[in-house]
């Protein structure tokens, strides 16, 4: 990509200077509260993390719909660690392409009979007391009813003829649906079971979330704040010593896998980037996955620690509320702005070695083109390399015009907009602020503004703002399904609803394109169906053209982890770079979250 941006200009943007260095030094360490170090006799084995939690009574324990359709501001809704508070079936080793289980023993697909049967494990209990059964299954899936998680585009039917048993029923063989069993994070029919009753008679009489009873029940339910949460894993939370700066997890003895995990207490630091890097660079976090400043690393790795760069199969993207503005609908504005932005560039500012430029554009990570799409496919893809003068034709085509250096909308109306991001998130931050620049440079004024990283979701999802960043792609799973739903669903029309907007505001259904009017609901859902891969491709391939073409969001960088881990000084077995465990996604099926669960992460030996 060309670019007006010298190196030097790059490097003086990201803070590549003896000073930085200094200024991230310069911070004082955290004393934890509980302590511990490492192993040894007489001596309790502390883990330290860092997540940016929400402590109530902002944050909740309302843990339904994780990992995919989850309730906002949950205490620490994605993160890493509420595996081992309540597990999955599963996690997916992304090398190896294969399963391992955790509370599940087995699964079988059964495409004749149209049935995905999941074998528990006997003799699981939850921290209530009750036991961990079949019915328990029923119970999350029926919250994912509530959640309108796209899972329910595939399932037909659930069943528990015994304990340890679970059906879902299917009519078109999925291919993800796998994956939208296994890596649920179950939950306590004791917590959820009356919610989970009333979505059941919904579902039984043919509703949908989208009309009476549904609309109300899901309404309802973005209210409910349980006190705690019942796990089944290896750690709960010690809710007495939880504060705005840290919470501990101990052992839940009973839990799964408490026979296995070697640390006594888990300790998470709250943060994000900014307060995170300080405790990193002090040495007080063993572990963390925040998207660091490239002028943190040094100091970082001076600090002792291993700088571990996984994939994370996503990134940023550029979002237009296209409901607002009319002019945003067009996409040959939104194609203009893809060969207006130099992704190069706007990747090296925010994160430089783990921010690479989006190559292909199709709403999937690069890493799987090739995989996924044919040469032919491949061929007929835009790469929107940065092209000043197709930008400004484009505009012109549609309807803009130029007064001096600025530019006017097709309503003649002076282009001036906001671009807001999660302020906490240093590599979005940077890269919200870089587009602003680099779109003001060009004539069309961006005031940037930050805001805090639960609210930003949230804002984009009742359509109130007007350019944002926020994801595209998906660290969930490598099939571009999920990458699908991520980029056309969850900040748009079909998952916004749970917030009462239409979220970016993307119509799915007639859409226009090169290869006539299609669904992209349907084709997103029709791309995680069937078992054959090659019929698979076919559907990817469809959706991933229509992407590319239509630009309803515009992916700006592919992340790449810039994760510290601290081997030797409370915690050994952090894998090392190369090893094929670091090509899980970081954000979940996390390989410390796995180590722990094996044993092979432990506290350092005195």
């Amino acid at each position: 990509m060309s670019t007006s941006w010298s190196r030097r200009d790059i490097l003086k943007a990201v803070g590549l200077t003896t000073a930085a260095g200094a200024g991230v030094a310069a911070c004082s360490p955290a004393t934890p509260e509980g302590g511990g170090g490492g192993g040894g006799e007489g001596s309790a084995s502390t883990f330290h993390g860092a997540w940016p939690f929400m402590p109530p009574p902002e944050g909740h324990f309302n843990f339904a719909g994780l990992p995919y359709a989850g309730v906002p501001t949950s205490i620490i809704g994605d993160g890493i660690y509420r595996d081992l508070l309540v597990p999955p079936s599963a996690m997916w080793l992304w090398a190896e392409k294969k399963w391992e289980y955790l509370i599940a023993e087995s699964h079988e697909l059964d495409t004749d009979g149209g049935t995905l049967t999941v074998k528990l494990k006997p003799g699981l209990t939850w921290s209530d007391g009750s036991d961990l059964t079949s019915q328990d299954y029923l119970t999350t899936f029926y919250m994912q009813f509530i959640q309108r998680s796209p899972a329910w585009d595939f399932i037909t039917g659930l069943e528990a003829p015994d304990d340890t048993t679970v059906v879902v029923s299917f009519e078109d063989p999925p291919a993800v649906l796998e994956r939208y069993v296994l890596k649920s994070n179950i939950l306590a029919t004791s917590q959820y079971g009356d919610w989970a009753e009333r979505a059941k008679a919904i579902v039984d009489a043919g509703g949908t979330m989208d009309e009476g009873d549904g609309e109300a029940l899901g309404t309802e339910f973005q209210a409910f704040k349980p006190e705690n949460v019942v796990v089944s894993g290896p750690y709960d939370f010690d809710y007495d010593t939880i504060t705005n700066t840290q919470l501990t997890l101990v052992r839940n003895e009973s839990g799964y896998g408490a026979e296995k995990v070697v640390f006594d207490a888990l300790v998470i630091y709250a943060g994000e980037t900014t307060e995170v890097t300080s405790l990193v660079q002090s040495g007080d976090v063993d572990y963390a996955t925040h998207g660091f400043a490239p002028a943190s690393e040094e100091p970082f790795e001076a600090a002792g620690y291993t700088i571990l760069r996984p994939p994370v199969y996503s990134g940023p993207a550029l979002y237009l509320n296209q409901d607002q503005f009319p002019e945003f609908a067009d996409v040959r504005t939104r194609k203009a702005f893809a060969y207006l932005i130099d992704r190069e560039v706007n990747g090296q500012i925010a994160l430089a070695d783990s921010g690479k430029a989006v190559v292909n554009m199709v709403g999937f990570s690069d890493n799987f083109v090739d995989e996924w799409l044919t040469d032919e496919v491949k061929g007929k893809i835009d790469t929107y390399e940065q092209d000043v003068d197709k930008a400004t034709s484009l505009l012109e085509e549609a309807g803009w015009t130029k007064e001096g250096n600025s530019w006017m909308t097709p309503e003649g109306k002076a282009a001036a907009y906001e671009i807001q991001f999660p302020q906490t998130f240093a590599d979005w931050s940077a890269s919200g602020k870089n587009i602003a620049e680099q779109l003001s440079e060009f004539g069309i004024s961006v005031t940037a503004r930050g805001l805090d990283d639960k609210q930003a979701p949230i804002d984009i999802d009742k359509g109130d703002f007007q350019m944002a960043i926020q994801a595209w792609g998906s660290s969930t799973h490598p099939h571009p399904h999920f990458s699908f739903v991520q980029d056309l669903f969850v900040h748009n029309i079909p998952i916004a609803k749970n917030q009462g907007g239409k979220g970016y505001a993307f119509p799915l259904q007639d859409v226009e394109t090169s290869a006539g009017t299609v669904n992209l609901e349907e084709l997103v859902t029709k791309s995680g169906q069937g078992l054959d891969v090659e019929e698979q491709k076919k559907n990817v391939s469809v959706v991933a053209l229509a992407f590319n073409e239509l630009l309803p969001i515009i992916p700006i960088f592919e992340r790449y982890g810039n994760n510290p881990a601290l081997e030797g000084v409370r915690v050994q077995g952090f894998p090392e770079p190369g090893d094929p465990i670091l090509e899980n996604a970081p954000y979940a099926d996390n390989f410390v979250t796995l180590e722990m669960f094996r044993g092979t992460i432990t506290p350092v030996e005195e």
